[in-house]
């Protein structure tokens, strides 16, 4: 009888004790900073950081990486400053080529170089063909066509440096 109690009592005083020690326990983690790259642009997000329990496992964080087995050829790209309607004209037709044996479903990524300014973007308003997926082992026409108005400026020149291709599932 004198176990038992002794059994219990201790079960007891070991429970309050190890609940009591972490209930308030709590420790500072930083989550690093990193880029998100959708269809319609990317995002920045910065380091911040975070109050958490003492027994919160952090999950790393993994940079959003291109395809790499992905290649392209540029059918035509075609830049007209001054339209004669105010505007001004991007027009292109790029072949995305999936040599995988598998299905991609993602997004082409564009950067472009704009009068010395080099930016990024999916070209999604103004595509006519966007190339979301492509069967293994083939290929599908990225096609691009907006005129913009030369009220928002004047631009000379846009070449295309290069680009990837992100996979959303």
């Amino acid at each position: 009888m004198k176990n038992l109690i002794a059994l219990i009592f201790s079960i007891v005083f070991s429970t309050l004790v190890s609940c009591s020690s972490t209930d308030n326990c709590t420790k500072t983690i930083t989550i690093p900073s990193r880029n998100i790259i959708t269809p319609t642009g990317s995002a920045y997000i910065p380091e911040s950081q975070l109050l958490v329990p003492c027994d919160y496992v952090a999950t790393p964080i993994q940079e959003q990486a291109p395809l790499q087995n992905f290649s392209y050829e540029v059918l035509n790209f075609t830049f007209i400053p001054d339209t004669g309607n105010n505007t001004n004209r991007l027009k292109f037709d790029i072949k995305l080529n999936n040599p995988n044996n598998f299905v991609i479903k993602g997004f082409p990524y564009f950067t472009v170089n704009t009068d010395g300014l080099v930016s990024s973007s999916g070209f999604i308003n103004g595509a006519t063909s966007t190339c979301t997926e492509i069967n293994p082992n083939s290929s599908c026409i990225f096609s691009y066509d907006k005129q913009a108005s030369l009220n928002l400026g004047i631009i000379q020149s846009i070449q295309l440096v290069n680009v990837k291709y992100y996979l959303t599932e």
